[in-house]
């Protein structure tokens, strides 16, 4: 008795096969599908003989005097073939394109003061280098933004030690070393004075984001022995300066955010007594793979800190005291 041939056929049909099929199908010719491929023709009719099993045994191609012709089988498959093909090279250009970081996306997030400098900086030097990589950002909290990089909502997050965040499962890539200053109005006693500790505005009016100092930078003067007074809670970092200049209290100011001060703020810087105030990392999911992208743009990252510093010793860019920060009190000498 002859085996009828299954009508449910095998889905394990190899790419191989496919190319074989088109490319014979194109052709006309195992002899010249052969030579287009660079194979023998014997290995190109094993291959049409492979994909023939695999379908259920119908013919894809009449054998004529000269070369062949598709039969209705072979003209059914053509389109479905040219279909899978296509998308598995359509696949190879687009991760070619990842490693090449010529394309795909780039996903991050970072705190605000990182937003004044830092962050635009990279992110010119990077869309110039790879223009077609599509970006988006998203600025929040230091655990607000990791919370998004284990949910995977985040490629890269921009995040500090402030509040001591919980770092310790994440990958971390230092960029950079962040010294505090206190704004003061100009018109402050301490406006002119060298580095202070930060003890002296034990008594001032504080100007905070948040009515409690833990989880903010105010946690430096935690650290300093004395619980800060916290006059005003005001969030946004533009009013935190008016109020400051309006002689309603002090705040403090992260190197990174010094260039912005108005002009009718002073800044004081924090005096370090052995550590900085807090550290700035490109955080990246542990366990996940990071993509080319996220590494370039650690890259760029890493170059923009460079280039912003961390204070009065920081590359011209970003030093505090450049043209368009407010007054700075003068170094003190020792």
């Amino acid at each position: 008795m002859v085996a009828m041939p299954s009508p449910h056929p095998s889905a394990d049909v190899s790419t191989v096969w496919l190319r074989a099929f088109l490319e014979v199908a194109r052709q006309g010719s195992f002899t010249l599908a052969a030579r287009g491929l660079g194979w023998t023709q014997s290995a190109v009719s094993r291959q049409i003989a492979a994909l023939e099993a695999a379908l259920g045994g119908a013919p894809l191609f009449d054998r004529l005097p000269r070369g062949v012709r598709l039969t209705e089988a072979g003209r059914v498959l053509v389109p479905h073939a040219e279909t899978v093909v296509e998308a598995l090279h359509g696949a190879g250009r687009e991760l070619a394109a990842l490693r090449e970081v010529a394309g795909g996306r780039l996903r991050f997030g970072a705190f605000a003061t990182a937003d004044a400098a830092l962050v635009p900086l990279a992110l010119a030097a990077f869309s110039r280098r790879h223009p077609r990589v599509r970006l988006t950002r998203e600025e929040g909290l230091t655990p607000a933004l990791l919370d998004r990089l284990t949910a995977g909502h985040l490629d890269l997050a921009v995040v500090s030690t402030t509040g001591r965040a919980p770092l310790d499962s994440y990958d971390l890539h230092h960029l950079l070393d962040e010294s505090l200053y206190v704004a003061v109005p100009t018109a402050h006693e301490l406006a002119g004075s060298g580095p202070v500790r930060l003890g002296r505005f034990a008594d001032a009016d504080w100007i905070s984001g948040s009515a409690r100092p833990e989880g903010t930078l105010l946690d430096a003067a935690l650290r300093q022995g004395f619980r800060p007074r916290v006059a005003h809670v005001v969030a946004e970092w533009t009013a935190k300066q008016g109020y400051v200049a309006a002689g309603l209290g002090v705040t403090l100011v992260p190197a990174l955010a010094a260039t912005s001060v108005r002009p009718d703020v002073a800044l004081v810087p924090v005096l370090d007594e052995g550590a900085p105030a807090r550290a700035v990392y490109a955080a990246t999911a542990r366990g996940r793979a990071s993509t080319p992208a996220a590494e370039a743009f650690v890259r760029a990252l890493r170059e923009a800190a460079g280039r912003v510093g961390a204070g009065p010793g920081g590359g011209a860019e970003g030093r505090v005291g450049a043209p368009g920060a407010g007054r700075v009190a003068a170094p003190e000498r020792r």
